[in-house]
């Protein structure tokens, strides 16, 4: 792992997060991912799939540049609704750890009005240090 969690000893464990993460290498930037498919399709009208799949296609951009899950630094999730949030954590968090096992990379999740696209649920955008 080219990078180091940074968590300040007088901070509670973080739970499905990390405080800081601090890298040397390449910076990639990955714009904002929804729920959609290579037809640009919501691939479903469930929380938790189209959370998946924003992860999946922020993962796909990481991995088109030569990296990896655990290259991840950060992400910023945007919801529009935190209650089908809470209520599809444990589906998230299975998919989650299918992906990228117990790894958390920094985060911050933000309650939004609306997104661009009619449909979409969540958007994921984030920061790899790759290598």
């Amino acid at each position: 792992m080219a990078h180091k969690v940074v968590t300040p000893s007088h901070f509670p464990k973080p739970r499905g997060y990390s405080n800081g993460v601090m890298g040397q290498g390449n910076y990639l930037y990955i714009a904002g991912q929804i729920g959609w498919d290579k037809d640009a399709r919501i691939v479903s009208p469930d929380f938790a799939t189209q959370f998946l799949q924003a992860l999946d296609n922020v993962i796909a951009v990481v991995r088109e540049a030569g990296g990896a899950t655990e290259h991840i630094v950060k992400l910023l999730i945007f919801v529009t609704d935190l209650d089908a949030y809470r209520a599809a954590t444990v589906a998230i968090g299975e998919g989650w750890r299918g992906r990228f096992g117990k790894y958390y990379p920094a985060m911050s999740l933000v309650k939004v009005a609306g997104l661009l696209e009619p449909g979409a649920l969540v958007e994921i955008e984030g920061v790899a240090i790759l290598p």
